[in-house]
């Protein structure tokens, strides 16, 4: 009995020494501002999209390389991590951004983020509280539900919904946002890492 816990505890430890520099080559760093790093999955690239708007494609994105590709654009896996120049106008009609409302940066109606053939409703609070990001910070988090509405001759119909999440960090003026229930992405903050 002795040996067999030997032999399983050296198989462990021989495991986990294997697997734990493939997971690491999985990952790359991002450092953001205020000594903010994420670790994210290598295959996701990532875009300064113009000062303080940094986007982080995760999966299929159809407006990369266009003039489209941007905050309102539709069909591009993707979350941003945004600081004081893009939290400056944050809300429509371009006023700073308050957790109290979703971020969104415009003055008219944007098209769905999953379908440019609908076009983005009301957002209704979904949950909001405080979430750890990294060991010592916390963020104001909110997840917005939004309507994907068809707009017909005489009536528009609402064909789908997407949820709009949020971590904003006050203090250090970094808000992330996803409109993709991006997988994965609340861990990674959970784990972010302060310099």
């Amino acid at each position: 009995m002795k040996r067999t816990l030997l032999a399983l505890t050296a198989a462990i430890a021989v495991f986990t020494a294997l697997a734990a520099p493939a997971s690491a080559a999985g990952t790359k760093p991002l450092h953001l501002r205020k000594g903010l790093t994420l670790v994210i999955p290598s295959a996701w690239k990532v875009y300064q999209v113009r000062p303080d708007w940094i986007r982080v494609v995760t999966g299929t994105c159809k407006s990369k390389g266009t003039a489209e590709f941007g905050f309102r654009d539709s069909g591009c896996r993707s979350f941003w991590v945004l600081g004081p120049a893009a939290i400056k106008l944050g809300h429509e009609g371009f006023s700073p951004y308050d957790p109290s409302r979703p971020f969104y940066p415009a003055s008219d109606v944007s098209p769905c983020v999953y379908d440019k053939n609908l076009f983005t409703g009301e957002f209704k609070l979904a949950a909001k509280g405080l979430r750890q990001f990294g060991p010592a910070h916390k963020a104001n988090y909110r997840m917005w539900k939004a309507a994907c509405i068809k707009v017909g001759q005489t009536s528009s119909t609402v064909q789908g919904h997407f949820y709009q999440r949020e971590w904003y960090l006050p203090k250090s003026k970094i808000l992330v946002v996803d409109q993709w229930q991006t997988k994965g992405l609340a861990n990674i903050i959970l784990m972010a890492a302060w310099n």
